[in-house]
């Protein structure tokens, strides 16, 4: 089988479903879609992670310094940025179980790598100007890796889901991103605490293997690849124009292109990159500096920052019910609202003082806050305003603007941090104070862009 027919090719079943047996047989694999989506990606973003989990140990083992290790997390999000806005056109088209697990198996293999070349580095075997491009080039894969995923699932979601649910559900699988965070900051965290931070990797990648399993085996693409009806049919949802088969990827490519010039998907793509550049800010560079400024151990930094994910769980979960229930389906109004929590955490953490119990007030706010915006800002508003078909095309344009700008806060952070170090007690720490104005006023700016599409209607075409 070729890489083409790999990936585009999507064999019906032999048989189609009994109509008898329709109706349980698409909630059993609609839950099963959805679980092995949700815990997939979850293990998706622990490969991600890890290094973020990893910078004062490297940097303690003098191998690297604070811009190195911006430039090797701006790598992965570059990458991961520019395949979220091909892999999000793609997903459109291609066999999404396969194309999933695949993103999977080759992050995995880059943790694997990496933690390989930790233990040849600690034996003095590798040059640390090798070790830092060679991490890069891992790092810049493995984002690449990691945007075949997040297309994926949320495709999925729209081809089991009814609108009238959608966003429930896609409330609930967005809390995958916390359920990764929090096993990354706090599973990842003790590993590298009890056996080094080589072994961090090496947890990581175990996990990955996990979550490859669960979308072989439980994730499914379509409900017409189970033999069962469409989304429409079974949903009693207005069909779409039927588009004959040899025109349907002509089709998509029409959708896409009118996507690409909507101006609220676009204002919702900056809106999410300056969201990103906040999350990543606390998700990349918190653990370290909560241990410089705060003066915990990694143990105690990680468990920390680890609640920000875990009360991540509310915001998502609540999210998309609450605005499907209440709202009827209206974001605006519940994204601003997260958007000003956000800033006062942000507040919270950085100016709050010595206390232990502002960083956890700060965390507990900041994951509830983010909970929500991953799920509007990060997607699904923008999904509400295209048609079903691009989806993945919606996806992209977010998705690619988003870690761009997470990208472009590793470099910008770690080049402040190295450039403004200050003497504490005989030994020199990083300076905090121009990093702290960037992260918050990267929050500010991200709540208040959306208001320019609070009068935009659902894109008819």
């Amino acid at each position: 089988m070729g890489l083409k027919n790999f990936f585009y090719g999507n064999p019906m079943p032999a048989a189609q479903v009994p109509a008898e047996k329709v109706d349980k047989s698409y909630k059993r694999l609609r839950m099963q879609t959805f679980l092995a989506a949700t815990f997939g990606y979850a293990l998706y973003y622990v490969c991600r992670l890890s290094v973020g989990v990893m910078k004062q140990p490297i940097i303690d083992a003098g191998l690297l310094n604070a811009t190195q290790l911006g430039t090797i997390g701006a790598c992965l999000y570059w990458a991961y940025a520019v395949g979220k806005f091909i892999n999000g056109f793609l997903a459109d088209s291609v066999n999404i179980k396969r194309f999933m697990a695949t993103g999977l198996v080759l992050s995995v293999t880059m943790n694997f790598i990496m933690g390989i070349l930790g233990v040849s580095a600690m034996e003095g075997n590798i040059a640390n100007t090798t070790l830092f491009v060679v991490f890069a080039v891992c790092w810049a894969i493995n984002g690449w890796a990691q945007s075949m995923g997040a297309p994926s699932c949320v495709i999925a979601l729209t081809r089991w889901f009814p609108l009238r649910i959608r966003g429930t559900f896609y409330g609930f699988w967005s809390s995958s991103h916390n359920i990764g965070e929090g096993l990354s900051f706090v599973f990842v965290s003790a590993i590298v605490a009890a056996l080094g931070w080589r072994w961090g990797f090496f947890g990581a990648a175990l996990a990955g293997m996990i979550g490859v399993l669960l979308i072989v085996f439980f994730f499914h693409a379509s409900t017409e690849s189970k033999g069962l009806p469409p989304i429409e049919t079974l949903a009693g949802e207005i069909p779409s124009e039927p588009v004959p088969a040899s025109e349907k990827r002509a089709e998509v490519r029409r959708l896409q292109a009118a996507v690409i010039r909507n101006p609220g998907v676009w204002i919702l793509a900056a809106s999410s990159a300056f969201m990103y550049m906040s999350r990543y800010a606390i998700n990349e560079w918190g653990i370290i500096f909560l241990q410089e400024v705060r003066g915990y151990s990694l143990t105690e930094a990680g468990a920390i920052v680890g609640i920000n994910p875990i009360f991540g769980l509310i915001g998502t979960v609540f999210s998309g019910w609450f605005s499907d229930a209440v709202f009827k389906g209206d974001r605006k109004y519940p994204a601003f609202v997260a958007g000003i929590l956000e800033a006062i955490a942000l507040c919270l953490f950085l100016f709050g003082g010595p206390q232990k119990w502002v960083s956890i007030v700060s965390m507990v706010l900041f994951g509830i806050a983010i909970g929500v915006l991953i799920s509007f800002l990060g997607g699904l508003m923008a999904v509400d305003l295209v048609p079903r078909k691009a989806t993945g095309a919606a996806l992209g344009i977010v998705g690619m603007a988003s870690y761009a700008a997470a990208g472009l806060q590793n470099i910008v952070t770690g080049v402040l941090l190295d450039g403004q170090m200050v003497e504490v007690n005989g030994v020199m720490v990083h300076d905090y104070k121009y990093v702290s104005i960037f992260w918050l006023g990267a929050a500010i700016i991200s709540f208040l862009l959306p208001i320019l599409n609070w009068k935009r209607k659902k894109q008819e075409i």
